[in-house]
């Protein structure tokens, strides 16, 4: 049984990426900051017979992140997926906003890739990182959003090209905005429940997981 580690499983996309993995016989590892979430998450799967192990992690914190990965034995995809946003005016955003945004959506990400590596590396996996339109273009009242996701794209292009010769992979994943819990403490979306259900996305990204450099769910 292939392994499967997804941050921010808790929730949202992520929640719904490791019900979508555990259906398709993979042992899932949830990682995220807040145990009754991924505790639900874990109930759901193991209702469903399949298996998943939970694992508390900061991906904003280098040593939660390195404590976390130090608990998986084997791991043949990670998925990149913790996230948050702020949205609204640039003269309105906070500087514990801007540090919060970046710490989890860029140095998150690398901190997680980095600990993730060796054991992808031995398992020639995957991995993917879940970017969102928000790295393909600029958009009005998301500019710190924006800048942390084309931070993200510009890391993973370049891992691209770095491990080419290796028998690894990394995925850029793009989408749009979601029906999810992430636009709960925002008014940035008037009614996200006219948006795209998480389940779609997470079928499409499942299905298209191959190694390939990118996904487009929306462009």
């Amino acid at each position: 049984m292939p392994n499967v580690a997804i941050t921010g499983a808790g929730s949202g996309l992520g929640r719904a990426l490791a019900l979508q993995y555990a259906k398709n016989n993979y042992q899932v590892f949830l990682l995220g900051r807040t145990d009754t979430k991924l505790q639900m998450v874990k109930s759901e799967i193991l209702k469903s017979n399949g298996q998943a192990e939970i694992i508390l992690c900061d991906v904003s914190e280098e040593a939660s992140v390195s404590i976390a990965f130090q608990q998986i034995g084997e791991l043949d995809v990670f998925i990149n997926n913790a996230g948050i946003g702020i949205f609204g005016p640039l003269d309105h955003y906070k500087n514990d906003e801007i540090e919060t945004t970046l710490a989890t959506n860029v140095k998150g990400t690398i901190y997680t890739v980095q600990s993730a590596l060796p054991l992808i590396r031995k398992s020639n996996g995957r991995i993917l990182t879940i970017i969102s339109t928000a790295g393909l273009r600029g958009k009005v009242n998301e500019s710190i959003y924006c800048a942390s996701k084309f931070a993200v794209r510009g890391f993973t292009e370049s891992l691209q090209k770095e491990w080419e010769d290796e028998p690894i992979a990394i995925t850029a994943v793009y989408m749009g905005g979601m029906n999810t819990p992430f636009w709960e403490s925002s008014t940035h979306v008037d009614d996200p429940t006219k948006l795209k259900g998480p389940e779609i996305v997470a079928e499409q990204i499942f299905n298209e997981d191959d190694g390939r450099n990118e996904i487009y769910v929306d462009r």
